[in-house]
Protein backbone atom coordinates (compact mmCIF):
# COMPACT_ATOMS: atom_id res chain seq x y z
CA UNK A 1 0.00 0.00 0.00
CA UNK A 2 2.69 2.47 1.01
CA UNK A 3 4.71 1.67 -2.32
CA UNK A 4 1.69 2.44 -4.17
CA UNK A 5 1.41 5.26 -2.81
CA UNK A 6 4.71 6.50 -3.37
CA UNK A 7 4.37 5.57 -6.71
CA UNK A 8 1.26 7.71 -7.29
CA UNK A 9 2.94 10.92 -5.95
CA UNK A 10 5.87 10.35 -7.82
CA UNK A 11 3.91 10.82 -11.03
CA UNK A 12 2.10 13.90 -9.80
CA UNK A 13 5.33 15.53 -9.27
CA UNK A 14 7.11 14.48 -12.73
CA UNK A 15 4.51 16.37 -14.34
CA UNK A 16 4.91 19.20 -12.31
CA UNK A 17 8.43 18.89 -13.10
CA UNK A 18 8.27 19.00 -16.46
CA UNK A 19 5.09 21.66 -16.48
CA UNK A 20 7.63 24.29 -14.99
CA UNK A 21 10.38 23.41 -17.24
CA UNK A 22 7.97 24.15 -20.10
CA UNK A 23 7.06 27.94 -18.23
CA UNK A 24 10.39 28.36 -17.60
CA UNK A 25 11.44 27.84 -21.32
CA UNK A 26 8.73 29.73 -22.56
CA UNK A 27 9.67 32.41 -20.18
CA UNK A 28 12.92 32.65 -21.43
CA UNK A 29 11.64 32.83 -25.21
CA UNK A 30 9.07 35.52 -24.57
CA UNK A 31 11.98 37.40 -22.76
CA UNK A 32 14.16 36.69 -25.73
CA UNK A 33 11.26 37.81 -27.92
CA UNK A 34 10.50 40.69 -25.69
CA UNK A 35 14.17 41.58 -25.64
CA UNK A 36 14.87 41.18 -29.68
CA UNK A 37 11.53 43.51 -30.39
CA UNK A 38 12.81 46.05 -27.89
CA UNK A 39 16.61 45.44 -29.82
CA UNK A 40 14.71 45.96 -33.42
CA UNK A 41 12.91 48.99 -31.79
CA UNK A 42 16.04 50.21 -30.92
CA UNK A 43 17.58 49.85 -34.41
CA UNK A 44 14.78 51.45 -36.23
CA UNK A 45 14.75 54.42 -33.94
CA UNK A 46 19.08 54.66 -34.34
CA UNK A 47 18.27 53.87 -38.05
CA UNK A 48 15.40 57.25 -38.01
CA UNK A 49 17.74 59.25 -35.70
CA UNK A 50 20.76 58.98 -38.33
CA UNK A 51 18.88 59.55 -41.18
CA UNK A 52 16.78 62.47 -40.00
CA UNK A 53 19.76 65.21 -40.23
CA UNK A 54 21.18 66.54 -42.82
CA UNK A 55 24.16 68.66 -42.31
CA UNK A 56 26.98 66.01 -42.49
CA UNK A 57 28.82 67.01 -38.97
CA UNK A 58 25.33 66.27 -37.24
CA UNK A 59 25.01 63.20 -39.30
CA UNK A 60 28.02 61.41 -38.24
CA UNK A 61 27.84 62.64 -34.60
CA UNK A 62 24.26 61.38 -34.43
CA UNK A 63 25.70 58.02 -35.83
CA UNK A 64 28.06 57.43 -33.32
CA UNK A 65 25.27 57.92 -30.60
CA UNK A 66 23.43 55.84 -32.31
CA UNK A 67 25.96 52.94 -32.56
CA UNK A 68 26.73 53.09 -28.77
CA UNK A 69 22.83 53.00 -28.13
CA UNK A 70 22.02 49.95 -29.97
CA UNK A 71 24.86 47.68 -28.61
CA UNK A 72 25.18 49.08 -25.07
CA UNK A 73 28.73 50.31 -25.49
CA UNK A 74 30.12 52.92 -22.88
CA UNK A 75 32.41 54.26 -25.49
CA UNK A 76 32.07 54.87 -29.21
CA UNK A 77 33.82 56.62 -31.88
CA UNK A 78 33.80 56.77 -35.86
CA UNK A 79 36.92 57.15 -37.34
CA UNK A 80 36.81 59.29 -41.35
CA UNK A 81 39.43 57.45 -43.77
CA UNK A 82 41.43 60.09 -45.24
CA UNK A 83 41.84 60.90 -49.10
CA UNK A 84 45.16 58.26 -48.96
CA UNK A 85 42.84 55.70 -47.96
CA UNK A 86 45.81 54.63 -44.93
CA UNK A 87 44.77 57.24 -42.47
CA UNK A 88 41.72 58.52 -40.37
CA UNK A 89 41.41 62.09 -41.11
CA UNK A 90 38.67 62.51 -38.45
CA UNK A 91 37.17 61.21 -35.48
CA UNK A 92 33.77 61.79 -33.80
CA UNK A 93 33.93 59.95 -30.22
CA UNK A 94 30.85 59.13 -27.32
CA UNK A 95 31.60 58.84 -23.59
CA UNK A 96 35.21 60.55 -23.35
CA UNK A 97 34.59 64.17 -22.32
CA UNK A 98 36.57 67.21 -23.85
CA UNK A 99 38.97 67.43 -20.43
CA UNK A 100 40.06 63.68 -21.47
CA UNK A 101 40.40 64.46 -24.99
CA UNK A 102 42.92 67.35 -24.02
CA UNK A 103 44.58 65.04 -21.43
CA UNK A 104 45.28 62.27 -24.02
CA UNK A 105 46.24 64.27 -26.95
CA UNK A 106 46.36 63.83 -30.83
CA UNK A 107 43.18 61.95 -31.97
CA UNK A 108 44.46 58.75 -33.02
CA UNK A 109 45.60 58.62 -36.92
CA UNK A 110 44.99 54.93 -37.31
CA UNK A 111 47.35 52.57 -36.26
CA UNK A 112 47.21 49.46 -34.00
CA UNK A 113 43.96 48.20 -34.25
CA UNK A 114 42.27 50.55 -35.75
CA UNK A 115 44.49 50.39 -38.65
CA UNK A 116 43.72 47.13 -38.59
CA UNK A 117 40.35 47.66 -39.75
CA UNK A 118 41.19 49.88 -42.43
CA UNK A 119 43.39 47.75 -43.72
CA UNK A 120 41.05 44.53 -43.78
CA UNK A 121 37.27 46.41 -44.33
CA UNK A 122 35.39 43.17 -42.41
CA UNK A 123 33.59 43.66 -38.66
CA UNK A 124 36.32 42.64 -35.90
CA UNK A 125 35.02 41.30 -32.73
CA UNK A 126 37.67 41.02 -29.76
CA UNK A 127 37.35 40.08 -26.13
CA UNK A 128 40.11 41.67 -24.69
CA UNK A 129 42.10 44.71 -26.98
CA UNK A 130 45.48 43.95 -25.12
CA UNK A 131 45.35 40.33 -26.38
CA UNK A 132 45.44 40.99 -30.48
CA UNK A 133 48.56 41.11 -32.25
CA UNK A 134 47.90 44.63 -33.76
CA UNK A 135 47.18 46.27 -30.66
CA UNK A 136 49.90 49.21 -29.53
CA UNK A 137 48.42 50.23 -26.08
CA UNK A 138 46.85 53.12 -25.33
CA UNK A 139 48.70 56.24 -24.98
CA UNK A 140 48.53 58.51 -21.07
CA UNK A 141 45.46 59.10 -19.68
CA UNK A 142 43.35 57.28 -22.22
CA UNK A 143 40.48 55.36 -19.96
CA UNK A 144 40.95 51.35 -20.17
CA UNK A 145 39.00 49.65 -22.36
CA UNK A 146 38.80 45.76 -23.32
CA UNK A 147 36.11 44.32 -25.21
CA UNK A 148 35.84 45.78 -28.46
CA UNK A 149 33.19 45.42 -31.71
CA UNK A 150 34.30 46.86 -35.36
CA UNK A 151 32.68 47.59 -37.98
CA UNK A 152 32.99 49.56 -41.77
CA UNK A 153 30.75 52.09 -42.71
CA UNK A 154 30.45 51.69 -46.61
CA UNK A 155 28.85 54.58 -49.24
CA UNK A 156 28.17 53.41 -52.21
CA UNK A 157 31.59 51.29 -53.23
CA UNK A 158 33.73 53.42 -51.20
CA UNK A 159 34.50 52.30 -47.46
CA UNK A 160 33.89 55.82 -45.45
CA UNK A 161 35.55 55.45 -42.30
CA UNK A 162 35.00 52.49 -39.22
CA UNK A 163 32.64 52.64 -36.30
CA UNK A 164 34.91 51.75 -33.32
CA UNK A 165 32.88 50.39 -29.90
CA UNK A 166 34.40 49.64 -26.33
CA UNK A 167 33.68 48.04 -22.95
CA UNK A 168 29.84 46.98 -23.47
CA UNK A 169 28.10 47.59 -20.12
CA UNK A 170 27.79 45.23 -17.01
CA UNK A 171 30.92 43.40 -18.33
CA UNK A 172 29.69 41.32 -20.99
CA UNK A 173 31.11 40.53 -24.27
CA UNK A 174 29.90 41.66 -27.32
CA UNK A 175 28.46 38.75 -29.57
CA UNK A 176 27.07 38.13 -32.82
CA UNK A 177 23.88 39.73 -32.33
CA UNK A 178 25.68 43.05 -31.75
CA UNK A 179 27.96 42.73 -34.46
CA UNK A 180 24.52 42.20 -37.04
CA UNK A 181 22.89 44.81 -35.39
CA UNK A 182 26.23 47.34 -35.88
CA UNK A 183 26.25 46.44 -39.19
CA UNK A 184 22.75 47.16 -40.37
CA UNK A 185 22.92 50.21 -38.44
CA UNK A 186 26.64 50.59 -40.44
CA UNK A 187 24.03 50.46 -43.40
CA UNK A 188 21.96 52.78 -43.04
CA UNK A 189 24.71 55.07 -41.62
CA UNK A 190 26.14 55.05 -45.47
CA UNK A 191 23.28 56.25 -46.68
CA UNK A 192 22.86 58.84 -44.01
CA UNK A 193 26.63 60.26 -45.13
CA UNK A 194 25.44 59.57 -49.02
CA UNK A 195 22.35 62.06 -48.53
CA UNK A 196 24.39 64.15 -46.56
CA UNK A 197 27.05 64.98 -48.81
CA UNK A 198 24.85 65.01 -51.84
CA UNK A 199 22.71 67.95 -49.80
CA UNK A 200 26.02 69.39 -49.16
CA UNK A 201 26.95 69.58 -52.94
CA UNK A 202 24.18 71.22 -53.92
CA UNK A 203 24.43 73.41 -51.16
CA UNK A 204 27.85 73.95 -52.59
CA UNK A 205 26.78 74.56 -56.10
CA UNK A 206 24.12 76.91 -55.16
CA UNK A 207 26.99 78.78 -53.64
CA UNK A 208 28.77 78.92 -56.85
CA UNK A 209 26.07 79.90 -58.77
CA UNK A 210 25.41 83.02 -56.31
CA UNK A 211 28.80 84.27 -56.12
CA UNK A 212 29.76 84.21 -60.12
CA UNK A 213 26.20 86.04 -60.46
CA UNK A 214 27.73 88.87 -57.86
CA UNK A 215 30.65 88.59 -59.60
CA UNK A 216 29.21 89.24 -63.30
CA UNK A 217 26.71 91.43 -61.97
CA UNK A 218 29.33 93.72 -60.05
CA UNK A 219 31.75 93.55 -63.44
CA UNK A 220 28.81 94.42 -65.99
CA UNK A 221 27.61 97.52 -63.37
CA UNK A 222 30.62 99.16 -63.70
CA UNK A 223 33.38 97.49 -60.61
CA UNK A 224 36.95 97.90 -60.84
CA UNK A 225 39.14 95.42 -61.85
CA UNK A 226 40.66 95.66 -57.99
CA UNK A 227 36.85 95.23 -56.84
CA UNK A 228 35.86 92.16 -58.87
CA UNK A 229 39.26 90.09 -57.43
CA UNK A 230 37.97 91.23 -54.10
CA UNK A 231 35.27 89.71 -54.66
CA UNK A 232 36.49 86.52 -55.71
CA UNK A 233 38.76 86.04 -52.79
CA UNK A 234 36.28 86.65 -50.47
CA UNK A 235 33.54 84.65 -52.02
CA UNK A 236 36.12 81.72 -52.43
CA UNK A 237 37.23 81.83 -48.72
CA UNK A 238 34.06 81.56 -47.69
CA UNK A 239 32.95 79.06 -49.88
CA UNK A 240 35.74 76.62 -49.25
CA UNK A 241 36.12 77.12 -45.57
CA UNK A 242 39.70 78.74 -46.10
CA UNK A 243 41.65 80.70 -43.62
CA UNK A 244 43.63 83.12 -46.05
CA UNK A 245 43.00 83.79 -49.53
CA UNK A 246 45.67 85.22 -52.26
CA UNK A 247 44.77 87.09 -55.34
CA UNK A 248 48.07 86.92 -57.15
CA UNK A 249 48.93 88.06 -61.54
CA UNK A 250 51.19 88.27 -63.73
CA UNK A 251 53.97 91.11 -63.95
CA UNK A 252 54.13 92.59 -66.93
CA UNK A 253 58.32 92.19 -68.43
CA UNK A 254 58.97 89.64 -65.81
CA UNK A 255 58.28 86.18 -65.19
CA UNK A 256 56.78 86.60 -61.87
CA UNK A 257 53.55 86.74 -60.10
CA UNK A 258 52.73 89.62 -57.57
CA UNK A 259 50.37 89.25 -54.27
CA UNK A 260 47.31 91.98 -55.65
CA UNK A 261 45.57 91.18 -52.47
CA UNK A 262 45.47 88.86 -49.88
CA UNK A 263 42.50 88.42 -46.69
CA UNK A 264 42.12 86.70 -44.08
CA UNK A 265 44.87 84.91 -41.44
CA UNK A 266 48.41 86.19 -42.37
CA UNK A 267 47.11 88.55 -45.19
CA UNK A 268 49.44 91.65 -44.46
CA UNK A 269 52.91 89.51 -44.60
CA UNK A 270 51.77 88.45 -48.25
CA UNK A 271 50.17 90.97 -49.66
CA UNK A 272 52.42 92.51 -52.04
CA UNK A 273 54.71 89.82 -52.29
CA UNK A 274 56.12 88.97 -55.56
CA UNK A 275 56.92 85.35 -56.34
CA UNK A 276 58.75 84.12 -59.72
CA UNK A 277 56.59 81.56 -61.73
CA UNK A 278 59.55 78.83 -62.08
CA UNK A 279 59.45 76.10 -58.94
CA UNK A 280 56.59 77.94 -57.01
CA UNK A 281 53.16 76.74 -56.03
CA UNK A 282 51.60 79.67 -57.62
CA UNK A 283 53.29 79.94 -60.79
CA UNK A 284 52.95 75.98 -61.34
CA UNK A 285 49.35 76.75 -61.50
CA UNK A 286 49.89 79.41 -64.12
CA UNK A 287 52.44 77.92 -66.45
CA UNK A 288 49.72 74.43 -66.48
CA UNK A 289 46.36 76.57 -66.11
CA UNK A 290 45.11 74.04 -63.90
CA UNK A 291 44.35 73.61 -60.18
CA UNK A 292 47.83 72.40 -58.02
CA UNK A 293 47.04 71.59 -54.74
CA UNK A 294 49.16 70.45 -51.28
CA UNK A 295 48.39 68.77 -48.34
CA UNK A 296 50.52 71.24 -46.01
CA UNK A 297 51.74 74.48 -46.80
CA UNK A 298 54.46 75.14 -44.36
CA UNK A 299 56.09 71.98 -46.26
CA UNK A 300 56.21 72.57 -49.53
CA UNK A 301 59.12 73.22 -51.31
CA UNK A 302 56.98 74.87 -54.23
CA UNK A 303 55.94 77.79 -51.77
CA UNK A 304 58.26 80.05 -52.25
CA UNK A 305 59.92 81.30 -48.96
CA UNK A 306 59.65 84.92 -47.42
CA UNK A 307 58.37 86.85 -45.21
CA UNK A 308 54.92 85.90 -45.30
CA UNK A 309 53.93 84.04 -42.48
CA UNK A 310 53.11 80.24 -42.67
CA UNK A 311 52.46 78.93 -38.98
CA UNK A 312 49.14 77.77 -38.39
CA UNK A 313 47.97 77.06 -41.58
CA UNK A 314 48.30 73.67 -43.87
CA UNK A 315 46.25 72.72 -46.88
CA UNK A 316 46.53 74.89 -49.68
CA UNK A 317 45.18 74.62 -53.33
CA UNK A 318 45.80 77.33 -55.98
CA UNK A 319 43.31 77.59 -58.71
CA UNK A 320 43.92 79.27 -61.96
CA UNK A 321 41.92 82.38 -63.15
CA UNK A 322 41.17 81.70 -66.61
CA UNK A 323 42.48 79.05 -68.57
CA UNK A 324 45.00 78.11 -71.66
CA UNK A 325 47.58 81.17 -72.49
CA UNK A 326 44.92 83.60 -70.65
CA UNK A 327 45.70 83.21 -67.16
CA UNK A 328 44.81 86.58 -65.97
CA UNK A 329 46.15 85.04 -62.15
CA UNK A 330 45.85 82.90 -59.68
CA UNK A 331 43.50 82.28 -56.55
CA UNK A 332 45.52 80.95 -53.58
CA UNK A 333 43.43 79.29 -50.84
CA UNK A 334 44.86 77.56 -48.12
CA UNK A 335 43.01 76.18 -44.68
CA UNK A 336 43.79 76.05 -41.12
CA UNK A 337 46.49 73.50 -39.81
CA UNK A 338 44.88 70.01 -39.06
CA UNK A 339 42.02 70.80 -41.63
CA UNK A 340 41.38 68.43 -44.71
CA UNK A 341 42.80 68.55 -47.96
CA UNK A 342 41.25 69.87 -50.79
CA UNK A 343 39.54 67.68 -52.75
CA UNK A 344 39.04 67.17 -56.56
CA UNK A 345 35.23 67.73 -56.18
CA UNK A 346 36.05 71.05 -54.58
CA UNK A 347 38.70 72.31 -56.59
CA UNK A 348 36.54 71.14 -59.77
CA UNK A 349 33.63 74.26 -58.96
CA UNK A 350 36.17 76.51 -57.34
CA UNK A 351 37.77 75.99 -61.42
CA UNK A 352 34.58 76.65 -62.87
CA UNK A 353 33.66 80.20 -60.51
CA UNK A 354 37.83 81.22 -61.45
CA UNK A 355 37.42 80.28 -65.35
CA UNK A 356 33.77 82.00 -65.16
CA UNK A 357 35.03 84.93 -62.63
CA UNK A 358 37.67 85.34 -65.72
CA UNK A 359 35.50 85.60 -68.50
CA UNK A 360 32.83 88.14 -66.78
CA UNK A 361 36.88 90.18 -66.27
CA UNK A 362 37.41 89.74 -69.77
CA UNK A 363 33.57 91.42 -70.68
CA UNK A 364 34.45 94.35 -68.41
CA UNK A 365 37.88 95.13 -69.78
CA UNK A 366 36.34 95.03 -73.39
CA UNK A 367 33.83 97.26 -71.78
CA UNK A 368 36.28 99.37 -70.58
CA UNK A 369 38.56 99.05 -74.03
CA UNK A 370 35.67 101.01 -75.81
CA UNK A 371 35.29 103.54 -73.24
CA UNK A 372 39.31 104.07 -73.84
CA UNK A 373 38.77 104.00 -77.67
CA UNK A 374 36.25 106.62 -77.64
CA UNK A 375 38.27 108.90 -75.02
CA UNK A 376 41.38 108.79 -77.92
CA UNK A 377 39.59 109.18 -80.62
CA UNK A 378 38.15 112.32 -78.58
CA UNK A 379 41.36 113.08 -77.98
CA UNK A 380 42.31 112.78 -81.81
CA UNK A 381 39.43 115.25 -82.71
CA UNK A 382 40.46 117.77 -80.03
CA UNK A 383 43.99 117.64 -81.17
CA UNK A 384 42.89 117.98 -85.28
CA UNK A 385 40.31 121.07 -84.57
CA UNK A 386 43.14 122.55 -82.28
CA UNK A 387 45.29 122.06 -85.24
CA UNK A 388 43.32 123.38 -88.20
CA UNK A 389 41.37 125.85 -86.83
CA UNK A 390 42.91 127.14 -83.46
CA UNK A 391 46.01 127.31 -84.61
CA UNK A 392 45.03 128.63 -87.98
CA UNK A 393 43.01 131.38 -86.94
CA UNK A 394 45.82 132.36 -84.16
CA UNK A 395 48.66 132.34 -86.84
CA UNK A 396 46.15 134.28 -89.33
CA UNK A 397 45.57 136.82 -86.36
CA UNK A 398 49.58 137.15 -85.64
CA UNK A 399 50.33 137.75 -89.22
CA UNK A 400 47.74 140.30 -89.58
CA UNK A 401 48.81 142.50 -86.58
CA UNK A 402 52.34 142.10 -87.44
CA UNK A 403 51.25 143.70 -90.65
CA UNK A 404 49.15 146.43 -89.47
CA UNK A 405 52.65 147.09 -86.84
CA UNK A 406 54.13 148.77 -89.74
CA UNK A 407 51.12 151.18 -90.48
CA UNK A 408 51.63 152.31 -86.25
CA UNK A 409 53.74 155.45 -85.78
CA UNK A 410 53.20 155.58 -82.14
CA UNK A 411 56.27 153.52 -80.90
CA UNK A 412 54.52 152.29 -77.20
CA UNK A 413 51.49 151.02 -79.16
CA UNK A 414 53.70 149.36 -82.10
CA UNK A 415 55.88 147.86 -79.11
CA UNK A 416 52.31 146.50 -77.35
CA UNK A 417 51.28 144.89 -81.05
CA UNK A 418 54.47 143.26 -81.56
CA UNK A 419 54.71 141.71 -78.04
CA UNK A 420 51.22 140.44 -78.96
CA UNK A 421 52.68 138.82 -81.64
CA UNK A 422 54.48 137.39 -79.79
CA UNK A 423 52.13 136.21 -77.05
CA UNK A 424 50.32 134.66 -79.75
CA UNK A 425 53.63 132.76 -81.28
CA UNK A 426 54.00 131.37 -77.99
CA UNK A 427 50.30 130.30 -77.33
CA UNK A 428 51.11 128.37 -80.77
CA UNK A 429 53.86 126.70 -79.49
CA UNK A 430 51.87 125.72 -76.03
CA UNK A 431 49.15 124.58 -77.77
CA UNK A 432 51.26 122.33 -80.51
CA UNK A 433 52.93 121.12 -77.30
CA UNK A 434 49.26 120.06 -75.53
CA UNK A 435 48.22 118.76 -79.26
CA UNK A 436 51.62 116.38 -79.15
CA UNK A 437 50.86 115.55 -75.58
CA UNK A 438 46.94 114.60 -76.61
CA UNK A 439 48.45 112.26 -79.83
CA UNK A 440 51.63 110.48 -77.66
CA UNK A 441 49.47 110.05 -74.20
CA UNK A 442 48.47 106.25 -75.61
CA UNK A 443 51.90 105.10 -76.60
CA UNK A 444 53.52 106.29 -72.66
CA UNK A 445 53.92 103.23 -70.51
CA UNK A 446 55.79 101.02 -72.83
CA UNK A 447 55.71 96.90 -71.22
CA UNK A 448 57.86 96.34 -68.53
CA UNK A 449 58.78 99.91 -68.43
CA UNK A 450 57.42 100.69 -65.03
CA UNK A 451 59.21 100.62 -61.47
CA UNK A 452 57.63 97.06 -60.37
CA UNK A 453 58.78 95.37 -63.60
CA UNK A 454 62.60 97.10 -62.77
CA UNK A 455 63.05 96.02 -59.37
CA UNK A 456 61.84 92.84 -60.00
CA UNK A 457 64.31 92.72 -63.21
CA UNK A 458 67.06 94.30 -60.67
CA UNK A 459 66.16 91.25 -58.09
CA UNK A 460 66.18 88.79 -60.42
CA UNK A 461 69.31 89.57 -61.86
CA UNK A 462 71.23 89.82 -58.57
CA UNK A 463 70.26 86.29 -57.55
CA UNK A 464 72.97 84.31 -59.55
CA UNK A 465 75.41 86.62 -57.33
CA UNK A 466 73.19 85.84 -53.60
CA UNK A 467 73.22 82.19 -54.67
CA UNK A 468 69.22 82.72 -54.00
CA UNK A 469 66.04 84.53 -54.54
CA UNK A 470 65.76 87.25 -52.23
CA UNK A 471 62.07 87.85 -51.56
CA UNK A 472 59.96 90.92 -52.75
CA UNK A 473 57.17 92.37 -51.16
CA UNK A 474 55.47 95.93 -53.00
CA UNK A 475 52.66 97.90 -51.69
CA UNK A 476 51.01 101.14 -53.52
CA UNK A 477 50.82 102.63 -56.86
CA UNK A 478 54.22 102.22 -57.55
CA UNK A 479 54.47 102.78 -61.22
CA UNK A 480 51.94 105.85 -61.13
CA UNK A 481 53.29 107.78 -58.56
CA UNK A 482 56.69 107.46 -58.21
CA UNK A 483 58.51 109.64 -60.92
CA UNK A 484 61.12 108.51 -63.30
CA UNK A 485 63.68 110.18 -61.58
CA UNK A 486 63.18 108.93 -58.43
CA UNK A 487 62.57 105.71 -59.75
CA UNK A 488 66.11 105.98 -61.44
CA UNK A 489 67.90 106.81 -58.04
CA UNK A 490 65.73 103.55 -56.19
CA UNK A 491 66.83 100.97 -58.73
CA UNK A 492 70.41 102.35 -58.54
CA UNK A 493 70.25 101.91 -54.82
CA UNK A 494 68.71 98.68 -55.01
CA UNK A 495 71.22 97.52 -56.96
CA UNK A 496 74.27 98.82 -55.06
CA UNK A 497 72.51 96.98 -51.83
CA UNK A 498 72.19 93.58 -53.51
CA UNK A 499 75.69 94.02 -54.49
CA UNK A 500 77.01 94.50 -50.72
CA UNK A 501 74.93 91.56 -49.33
CA UNK A 502 76.45 89.37 -52.35
CA UNK A 503 80.15 90.39 -51.26
CA UNK A 504 80.08 90.84 -47.17
CA UNK A 505 77.20 89.82 -45.95
CA UNK A 506 77.59 86.00 -46.35
CA UNK A 507 73.95 85.77 -46.17
CA UNK A 508 71.18 82.94 -47.20
CA UNK A 509 68.07 84.85 -46.88
CA UNK A 510 67.06 88.96 -47.69
CA UNK A 511 63.72 90.57 -47.98
CA UNK A 512 63.04 93.77 -50.50
CA UNK A 513 60.66 96.05 -49.37
CA UNK A 514 58.88 98.92 -52.03
CA UNK A 515 56.09 101.31 -50.87
CA UNK A 516 54.52 104.21 -51.53
CA UNK A 517 51.63 105.95 -49.83
CA UNK A 518 51.76 108.71 -52.71
CA UNK A 519 53.83 111.12 -50.16
CA UNK A 520 56.83 109.24 -50.25
CA UNK A 521 58.39 106.13 -51.39
CA UNK A 522 60.20 103.66 -49.36
CA UNK A 523 62.93 101.33 -50.24
CA UNK A 524 63.86 98.77 -46.80
CA UNK A 525 66.43 95.87 -48.04
CA UNK A 526 67.47 93.56 -45.38
CA UNK A 527 69.57 90.39 -45.00
CA UNK A 528 70.07 87.45 -42.04
CA UNK A 529 73.76 87.92 -42.30
CA UNK A 530 77.10 88.72 -40.40
CA UNK A 531 76.29 92.47 -39.89
CA UNK A 532 77.73 95.48 -39.69
CA UNK A 533 81.13 95.63 -38.74
CA UNK A 534 81.76 97.63 -35.77
CA UNK A 535 84.00 100.28 -37.81
CA UNK A 536 80.51 100.58 -40.54
CA UNK A 537 81.15 100.18 -44.19
CA UNK A 538 80.62 104.04 -44.72
CA UNK A 539 82.53 104.24 -48.00
CA UNK A 540 80.00 101.32 -49.42
CA UNK A 541 76.60 103.32 -48.38
CA UNK A 542 77.50 107.41 -49.14
CA UNK A 543 76.28 106.89 -52.98
CA UNK A 544 73.14 105.62 -51.79
CA UNK A 545 73.10 108.04 -49.12
CA UNK A 546 74.01 110.69 -51.45
CA UNK A 547 70.97 109.75 -54.02
CA UNK A 548 68.48 110.56 -50.49
CA UNK A 549 69.38 113.62 -49.83
CA UNK A 550 69.60 115.17 -53.84
CA UNK A 551 65.62 114.29 -53.41
CA UNK A 552 64.90 115.74 -50.43
CA UNK A 553 65.19 112.19 -48.78
CA UNK A 554 66.93 109.93 -45.79
CA UNK A 555 69.31 106.90 -46.33
CA UNK A 556 69.38 104.95 -42.74
CA UNK A 557 71.32 101.52 -42.03
CA UNK A 558 71.15 99.44 -39.19
CA UNK A 559 72.96 96.08 -37.89
CA UNK A 560 75.56 94.71 -35.88
CA UNK A 561 77.92 91.43 -35.86
CA UNK A 562 75.80 88.12 -36.31
CA UNK A 563 72.22 90.07 -36.82
CA UNK A 564 72.24 90.93 -39.81
CA UNK A 565 71.39 94.17 -41.96
CA UNK A 566 68.98 96.40 -42.85
CA UNK A 567 68.92 99.54 -44.65
CA UNK A 568 65.96 102.19 -45.30
CA UNK A 569 66.10 104.62 -48.30
CA UNK A 570 63.51 107.15 -48.17
CA UNK A 571 62.58 109.93 -50.27
CA UNK A 572 59.32 112.07 -51.14
CA UNK A 573 56.99 111.78 -53.90
CA UNK A 574 56.65 115.26 -55.03
CA UNK A 575 53.18 116.78 -55.84
CA UNK A 576 51.85 116.64 -59.58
Amino acid sequence: MEDSERDADARVRLPQLRLDELLEELQARIDAARGTRDRVHSLLEAVLSVGRELELEHVLHSIVEAAAAVVDARYAALGVIGPDGKRLSAFHTVGVGDEEIARIGHYPEGHGILGELIRHPEPLRVARLSDHPSSYGFPAHHPPMNTFLGVPIRVRDQVFGNLYLTEKRGGAQFDEEDESVLSTLAVAAGVAIDNARLYEESRQRERWLRANAEITHGLMSGSERGTALLLIAERAREITGAALAVVAVPMEGTDSLTVELAIGQGADTHRGLVVPVEGSLLGRAFTTAAPVTCPDITTDDRVFRGPQRLDELGPAAAVPVGSGDRVRGIVLLVRAAGRTPFSDKETEPLQGFAAQAAVAMELAERRQDAEQIAVLEDRDRIARDLHDLAIQRLFATGMTLQSAGRFIEHEEASERVLRAVDDLDETIKIIRSTIFGLRSRASAGAEGTGLRARVVRGVGEAAPLLGFAPSVRMEGLIDTQVPRETADHLVAVLSEALTNISRHARADRAQVALETDGREVRLTVSDNGVGMPAEGRRSGVRNMAERAEQLGGTFDITGSPGQGTSLLWKVPVPEE
